[in-house]
């Protein structure tokens, strides 16, 4: 009789939470809005369909059975078109609970991508913005040239001459780490040097990628799960642990070079404990945000250290990596376009210290380029789950529907990208000329085709780290393209990739051969 009370007790609420839900599916005023029939009473369809890992695909598929606006679950629509009141500059529209998963569970452990706070979120955007700046970039630009020197002169070369298989999926991934590593700390990881997962830093990465986007589904358990499953090795929880930990090491070693540095009366403190702010060497970011926190502690404090330091490892290596891996993806699939693109290369001219395309060269004068790496990202964006943003008070029509205060809205970027009525009926098909042609002669046309893309996500939270992409992309791949042959080494079928938030592929194989 006891159990029979116990198990009462614990069903009991749980009965309540449903009964609840079913209520409220059936008298609300969307409740006409297509989908899924169990994603009317449950998030657990749409917690199943996101673990299983290809939601970016069923969501696509989702929208083609079911129109424009689709239940996915209790409150959560999905949408086809990007609505300026959701997610414009001046939107209203806070991001949902589903951003919890992506923070630390103690409140003052907030991070900028998850921060559902819209003021504190412009306000820390707005301090660390000219970090992130296009002219910012040219000062990063040395270290990207050191890590390709690295990567292609050494590590490519090599596979080259050995006639070896390479999976360019894990390369990228090393190299996008190690210049981050270089950039944001004037060290590389490693990555590059050894070809491995150095400290078992992708690994931790790779981890913490599911266990935030799935807890962000049901997120009032992540305070309760986090401290458990930080705990058990392996973990997502214990990944992100790792990762905090590693930055917060990072920080602490440059605290103390600096630290140094002032003991000995230098005139200003370096970027590093072994290299000189007068020797001419470029300043990395660490350096730079502490140089902001020096001038205003209270405006910048030792937390905004910590939490950009962070930010550059988990958003930027694995956007990159996947980018870059697309881009090449396509190109050695598609020989033609490949062909063009080598043409527009070979035609550049090369800064004489490092025999290279300057970024500014190739960002403003490789139009070919630019519609490549923009069509490639059209086709396979990085991030694959929709942006969820909450319906404020007092409610609001959004795609022609409204919907009631604290509905969950969202839009994915492969749901966007693929819209016939936008890309037209060859939207599946990689071609970079759509670009060039809406540039030169269809400016209506080009415009619905920049409202719709969003591989960096939209409005206020863009992401802010895209330039630092952007840089890593135009750098690598001219000359990637200029100095190397490449086929694919695998059957196309074996393109696959798995969706936790990021869509990750699971490899590229390719052989290289130099070009003559």
């Amino acid at each position: 009789m006891q159990s029979l009370l116990y198990v009462g007790s614990f069903c009991a609420p749980l009965l309540v939470l449903w009964l609840w839900g079913f209520l409220k599916s059936v008298t609300s005023k969307t409740r006409s809005i297509p989908g899924p029939r169990l994603a009317r009473f449950t998030r657990l369809w749409y917690f199943k369909k996101v673990w299983d890992g290809s939601w970016h695909r069923d969501n696509m598929a989702l929208h083609q059975k079911y129109g424009p606006i689709v239940r996915v679950a209790p409150g959560w629509f999905s949408l086809s078109a990007p609505d300026k009141e959701v997610y414009g500059i001046a939107s209203r529209f806070p991001k949902s609970d589903w951003y919890q998963g992506w923070k630390h569970p103690s409140p003052d452990r907030w991070t900028l991508f998850p921060d559902q706070d819209i003021r504190r979120h412009a306000e820390t955007r707005r301090r660390f913005q000219s970090l992130y700046s296009l002219s910012a970039l040219l000062s990063y630009e040395p270290y990207v040239d050191s890590c390709i020197d690295l990567f292609l002169d050494r590590r490519m070369a090599e596979f080259a001459r050995a006639g070896e298989v390479v999976d360019m999926a894990h390369w990228f991934q090393c190299f996008a780490f190690d210049v981050l590593g270089d950039m944001t700390y004037s060290r590389r990881f490693g990555f590059l040097d050894r070809g491995e997962d150095v400290a078992g830093t992708m690994r931790a990465l790779e981890k913490s990628m599911p266990y935030s986007t799935l807890v962000g589904i049901y997120a009032w358990l992540h305070p309760y799960l986090y401290p458990l499953m930080e705990k058990i090795p392996g973990s997502g929880a214990a990944g992100r642990t790792y990762l905090m930990r590693f930055v917060s090491q990072r920080i602490a070693a440059r605290n103390e070079a600096r630290a140094k540095l002032r003991r000995a009366d230098t005139k200003k403190p370096s970027m590093a404990a072994d290299s000189d702010s007068n020797s001419g060497a470029p300043r990395d970011f660490l350096d730079k945000l502490m140089d902001t926190h020096d001038e205003n502690p209270d405006k910048v404090t030792p937390h905004h250290i910590f939490m950009m330091g962070l930010s550059n490892i988990i958003a930027g290596s694995d956007t990159t990596s996947i980018s870059l891996s697309v881009i090449l993806w396509y190109l050695v699939t598609t020989p033609g376009c490949m062909a063009k693109l080598r043409n527009e290369v070979d035609s550049q001219p090369r800064t004489p210290e490092g025999k290279k395309i300057a970024f500014k060269t190739a960002n403003t004068s490789m139009p070919y380029l630019q519609a490549v790496i923009k069509e490639a990202l059209r086709l396979e964006p990085a991030a694959g789950l929709p942006l969820w943003r909450v319906v404020p008070k007092g409610g609001a029509t959004v795609s022609g529907q409204h919907f009631e205060a604290g509905s969950v809205v969202g839009i994915n970027a492969w749901v966007a990208h693929y819209d016939r009525d936008v890309w037209g009926e060859d939207a599946g098909v990689f071609r970079p000329e759509r670009w060039i042609e809406a540039e030169k002669g269809d400016p209506e046309r080009l415009r619905q085709m920049e409202a719709h893309y969003m591989p960096f996500g939209l409005g206020s939270r863009t992401c802010i780290g895209r330039h630092v992409s952007t840089l890593e992309m135009c750098k690598l791949i001219p000359e990637l393209v200029a100095k190397y042959d490449m086929e694919l080494a695998m059957p196309r079928s074996e393109w696959k990739s798995k969706n936790y938030w990021f869509v990750k592929p699971e490899k590229l194989l390719v052989r290289l051969s130099p070009r003559a």
